[in-house]
């Protein structure tokens, strides 16, 4: 799923220019990445759970030339499925 298939069912849904629908998936990803941010989740009802987690420092593997290299700590972005979106697919 990209912006632009967001912002294209944001157009025929609510009758949109193109601009309009652009602007408006655009918000919505904005809206989420800042409650992310504030509040480190995020959900939407029936569809499932966005949360931010920390993962610690780690010792990592170059693939290319096989040496150990430092992987900082830092965060990323889990998803769950909600039962009903499971039970939809």
């Amino acid at each position: 799923m990209s912006k632009a298939f967001i912002a294209q069912v944001i157009q025929d849904s609510a009758e949109l220019t193109g601009a309009a629908a652009n602007r408006a998936a655009g918000a919505v990803m904005e809206a989420i990445v800042k409650e992310l941010k504030k509040a480190g989740k995020f959900t939407l009802p029936s569809f499932g759970t966005f949360t931010v987690k920390k993962t610690k420092a780690r010792k990592g593997l170059n693939p290319r030339t096989g040496e150990a290299i430092k992987v900082k700590a830092g965060k990323t972005v889990r998803f769950k499925a909600s039962p009903t979106l499971k039970k939809a697919v």
